[in-house]
């Protein structure tokens, strides 16, 4: 009897005090991540004298600017044509830019309107593919890649003159091996005028051939 009655009455106990026990407060929804927004994309490959170099071509951010480009690489007009200049940042050898292009006027298309970094989103930051111009809307087929990052040449309101900057139209992706060697080659200390001077390749690296991969 009293062995019966002290195993019920554990029971009614145990029963008592998870009745008496709280719920677990409802766990919080955790939102899931907002995943980053993904933009159109080209890849293109320039195999030069020094080594392939992979470029990412933003279609859909800068859509004038890389849907030109494209027209020079599918018709062949970048083949064969070289970097001929590179310039090296003051007292930083390893940063400046590299510039290819061609004044062959087979080569040549019409020039296109200025895509401004204050429209596109993009930033001239390491490895960024930009277009060289003279007034905005006259760039043509030259390309200049961004070693170590030139925010001067993004567009800025507050500065002097037109103030658009240049249009970066895509970047580097493999190759920036190369692209180093190129800002690294020989450069002819007579040739060149204005900002020109000292800053022509002599041997120019070739391009052999430009063209879409998937």
């Amino acid at each position: 009897m009293n062995a019966l009655f002290l195993a019920a009455a554990l029971v009614c106990c145990a029963g008592i005090a998870s009745a008496q026990m709280p719920a677990p407060p409802p766990q919080p929804t955790v939102p899931a991540p907002i995943p980053p927004k993904t933009y159109a994309t080209v890849r293109v490959v320039l195999t030069t004298s020094l080594g392939p170099i992979t470029i990412l071509l933003e279609k859909e951010r800068a859509p004038i600017t890389s849907a030109n480009f494209l027209r020079y690489v599918d018709q062949k007009r970048f083949d064969g044509i070289s970097f001929f200049r590179r310039s090296q940042a003051p007292g930083e050898p390893t940063k400046g830019f590299v510039q290819a292009g061609t004044t062959d006027p087979k080569r040549v298309l019409p020039p296109i309107a200025h895509e401004p970094t204050s429209k596109t989103g993009l930033t001239h930051s390491d490895g960024a593919l930009s277009a060289p111009r003279f007034a905005p809307g006259t760039a043509r087929g030259d390309f200049t890649i961004i070693l170590g990052g030139a925010p001067w040449m993004d567009a800025d309101p507050k500065a002097a003159g037109d103030n658009l900057g240049f249009a970066v139209f895509g970047r580097v992706v493999e190759g920036m091996d190369v692209v180093a060697k190129i800002l690294a080659a020989p450069a002819s200390t007579s040739k060149g005028d204005g900002v020109f001077k000292g800053e022509i390749l002599e041997p120019p690296v070739r391009i052999v051939s430009a063209r879409r991969i998937k």
